[in-house]
């Protein structure tokens, strides 16, 4: 594994808490004045994800372009609103890289395109692979490198596991295995069941939940509306908690009979032993969202995949990462976005180094 340069906060924000949302609110308002780079010029399509989904995406691809990243954001959002992952695309392009951005299901415009809801990576990680195939068609080199933060963070390790199984025997997909690069996430979701436990617990918790469900229950409002009689909005309006919306609008369309054994198939931990193409995981010890107790199956899991590098580090909240002067300095940045620089100089090492 290469050697990285140290992560260190300004001491204020040396507090998971105070990182996570410090970054959120600091970064929507500042990000693009920390970027030198430009916004690619994005052309948007609709490609097909699995079971015939239509996947609203954002495509550029650089003159001369080496390999391609395809990548998507946490539990709401969309893309225009999607700030860390317009960092990642300006960055990514800037050094050679073709981009696919997407609103991943039920989120954004993919939410005007289909009714699907979300499967939190049981069938996004199809999607990942469908959207490698439409991208290669489109003229997006290999290799492709699936990327995400948080719950987009879980989906990209469903996209690898469902690369592999997809392109098995499968000639008329559009790709082979070879063609898959790996995956490089930021504090993915690993144990939802344990974490959402964990998050409600006290009031800072709470708070972010209520954040999250106002936004989760937005959605269900936009795809009712867009897509009237499938979605029932008397459910919708019993949606309280995360758990609730599970309940409520996911289950019973994926067949699960409850939210448990839900959480427990789709959660990412028990995918990282499957794992055979190289994957970056940046992980904060401190991050206030998830269970601490993750921490130390993650670092045995990792130890035991020699495909998996971890990089876990004391501080960096929850897709926080902003880095202090002195450590911008000290790792030659350009910016204070200490993970997104630390995931582009793996995936440079991925493709030199290591051909």
């Amino acid at each position: 594994m290469m050697c990285y340069p140290p992560y260190n906060p300004a001491r204020l924000l040396q507090n998971g808490v105070a990182m996570t949302v410090y970054t959120a609110f600091w970064g929507k308002r500042y990000w693009e004045s920390t970027s030198s780079e430009p916004e690619p010029p994005y052309h948007k399509t609709i490609f097909i994800g699995g079971q015939g989904v239509p996947i609203f995406s954002w495509v550029a691809i650089p003159e001369n372009a080496h390999s391609t990243i395809i990548a998507t954001y946490g539990i709401t959002g969309e893309l225009d609103q999607e700030w860390s992952l317009r960092l990642l695309g300006r960055k990514a392009y800037a050094q050679g890289y073709a981009v696919v951005l997407f609103d991943w299901r039920a989120h954004g415009k993919t939410a005007e395109l289909s009714p699907t809801l979300t499967s939190d990576g049981l069938y996004e990680g199809e999607d990942f692979v469908r959207l490698a195939a439409a991208a290669a068609a489109m003229g997006c080199p290999s290799k492709f490198w699936f990327m995400g933060f948080s719950l987009g963070g879980q989906l990209a390790l469903w996209g690898l596991k469902a690369a592999a199984e997809l392109t098995q025997d499968n000639e008329n997909l559009g790709i082979k295995y070879s063609d898959i690069g790996g995956g490089a996430v930021i504090c993915p979701s690993l144990d939802s069941l344990r974490s959402l436990t964990y998050l409600t617990k006290d009031r800072f918790g709470r708070i972010i939940e209520a954040s999250i469900v106002r936004e989760l229950k937005k959605l269900a409002w936009r795809i009712h509306d867009t897509h009237p009689g499938t979605i029932d909005p008397k459910a919708i309006e019993r949606t309280n908690t995360i758990w609730d919306f599970d309940q409520e609008l996911v289950i019973e369309r994926l067949g699960f009979s409850s939210v448990e054994a839900y959480y427990k198939a789709s959660s990412a931990l028990q995918l990282l032993p499957e794992l055979t193409k190289p994957t970056l995981i940046v992980y904060a010890a401190d991050d206030p969202l998830f269970h601490p107790d993750i921490v130390p199956e993650l670092e045995a899991a990792c130890n035991e995949n020699s495909a998996i590098d971890l990089l876990l580090t004391r501080y960096g909240g929850h897709v926080g990462y902003l880095s202090s002067k002195d450590c911008q300095y000290q790792a030659q940045d350009p910016d204070p976005w200490w993970a997104w620089n630390r995931i582009l100089q793996w995936l440079e090492y991925q493709r030199t180094d290591l051909v």
